[in-house]
């Protein structure tokens, strides 16, 4: 499973204006409906519900909020660099600015685990992270995706 099988090039944005992390969750549940057609209140609900169990911020400016949905046909991800960083509670108490959304079915079971388990692996490396943050637009970030996922294929 390649970060492009779950991350079209609709489903990033570069410097995203948020505030604080219940707007970001806000903002994201908003373009997930889109994208997803499912309902934009219940993207939200379940994201709140998932941070109130503990953080999705792993730290060094990441987070990855995630939840799962009855109504999805797969697995949705999203990927969002802000234009500037938000307090999100992290395990290292630094603010966030990097941030995949994945999104499942309910039924997802291990396909979720793994899809965590890989963005996890994609954003542990500190090069990766410190080019994301220095690309400025939604085009370059999934370049970097899609190039980062072509490595891997090896």
């Amino acid at each position: 499973m390649e970060l492009t099988d779950l991350i079209g090039p609709d489903a990033v944005a570069a410097d995203m204006k948020v505030n604080s992390k219940k707007q970001f969750l806000q903002e994201i549940a908003k373009r997930a409906s889109e994208i997803t057609g499912t309902e934009e209140r219940d993207i939200f609900e379940v994201l709140i519900e998932r941070e109130k169990l503990g953080t999705t911020g792993i730290g060094q400016g990441i987070a990855i909020p995630h939840g799962k949905l009855p109504n999805l046909d797969r697995l949705y991800g999203f990927f969002v660099k802000l234009e500037r960083p938000i307090d999100f509670d992290s395990i290292d108490e630094q603010p966030v600015d990097l941030i995949c959304l994945l999104l499942a079915p309910e039924t997802a079971g291990a396909d979720h685990l793994k899809a965590l388990a890989r963005v996890s692996r994609f954003l542990r490396n500190a090069s990766t992270c410190e080019k994301l943050r220095g690309t400025e637009s939604d085009d370059g970030i999934y370049a970097l995706l899609s190039a980062t996922a072509t490595s891997h294929a090896a």
